[in-house]
């Protein structure tokens, strides 16, 4: 095992015993685990607070582990020790890496091919903001949706992290964003050059038809249900919806399952009618078991765009607060509080 000498004996994370209100999170010690083959062993400079983890939270999140586990969807951290001799190089470098789990910690154990060089110009905040977040957005415009400039999307979700992240590549490749929002988040839009509209509306569809009379050519939908009936509506003629969360379906107390699978049949059976319109729920990670090297490449190629668009300050990283890793339960509360524009950070 090739090492750095800087492997402390011991390292610290935050456990998520059960369904616990974020203060029930509680910092565990452990002995230093030493990677296997094909994994790294990471000092994670930053992670942060998205939407899966607030649904683990509450057991709601489709495929989250039995409780104990440490939450952390993706990090950013310094590699200290390699499994295989193939995986040297990175050895002294900082990667962001695609956890799912685990992120939450001093130190974590990840995935090598899950894993993508940092460029030394982006700071571990600033790269930790887009990772999972630049990845979602990049792929869902230009893999999913494939929009064109000069064409106009909805965006819900558009004061969130992915949302934040998908509205800058947008207005960069000269697209027009109608952002539905929270009124209190109107000003931000217009500042960002999107032209608000409040999700809340009971003539919302109205409201987006004033603007995009003919329709709009991609919608990008994170909460489900009726919206994504009223979404499917709006499109123009060879448009995509575009569906990547199920908000509407995280209060409940049912599984996530049928949901997730109706969400995915809908999309399908919307798709084979002949009228021109696409209609998908995105996966960020479909094709990590089934198609590896696909996986893979598209992971290296959408998020080193991604990280050198924040290089070159097209991309600016939204950080809405930072925390020290201790003061997850707060920082967990505050991300969960729906009152910011942008993502949480926790700074181990």
């Amino acid at each position: 095992m090739n090492t750095l000498n800087l492997t402390p004996a011991t390292t610290v994370r935050v456990v998520l015993p059960g369904l616990v209100e974020p203060d029930g999170l509680q910092l565990q010690t452990d002995p230093m685990p030493a990677p296997a083959a094909g994994q790294l062993l990471v000092a994670v400079e930053a992670t942060g607070i998205s939407y899966a983890e607030q649904a683990m939270r509450r057991g709601r999140y489709f495929g989250q582990p039995d409780f104990p586990f440490t939450p952390g969807y993706d990090l950013v951290g310094r590699v200290l020790a390699a499994g295989s001799p193939g995986d040297a190089g990175l050895v002294g470098r900082r990667v962001a890496t695609l956890t799912k789990t685990g992120a939450w910690a001093t130190h974590a154990v990840v995935a090598a091919r899950d894993s993508v060089v940092v460029p030394e110009t982006v700071s571990s905040a600033d790269a930790e903001t887009v990772v999972v977040n630049g990845v979602t957005a990049w792929q869902m415009l230009h893999r999913a949706a494939r929009v064109q400039p000069g064409q106009t999307i909805l965006l819900f979700g558009a004061n969130g992290g992915v949302g934040g992240i998908l509205i800058q590549l947008a207005r960069h490749a000269g697209i027009h964003v109608i952002g539905a929002a929270s009124p209190r988040h109107h000003d931000a839009l217009r500042a960002a050059g999107v032209t608000p509209v409040d999700y809340n509306d009971p003539d919302l569809a109205g409201r987006v038809r004033q603007i995009a009379p003919g329709g709009v050519d991609a919608v990008f939908d994170n909460i489900g249900g009726e919206i994504t009936k009223a979404s499917w509506k709006l499109l123009a003629s060879g448009g995509a919806l575009v569906s990547y969360s199920l908000i509407s379906a995280l209060g409940g107390q049912r599984s996530l399952l049928m949901p997730f699978v109706a969400a995915i049949g809908q999309a399908l059976l919307w798709s084979a009618l002949p009228n021109g319109k696409r209609a998908t729920f995105y996966d960020l990670w479909s094709g990590h078991s089934l198609r590896p090297a696909h996986f893979r490449r598209h992971l290296e190629e959408d998020l080193g765009t991604v990280f050198g668009l924040v290089a070159d300050g097209v991309l600016t990283a939204n950080i809405a607060a930072t925390f020290p890793l201790t003061e997850a339960a707060a920082a967990l509360t505050l991300a969960e509080s729906r009152t910011l524009n942008g993502k949480v950070i926790l700074l181990p």
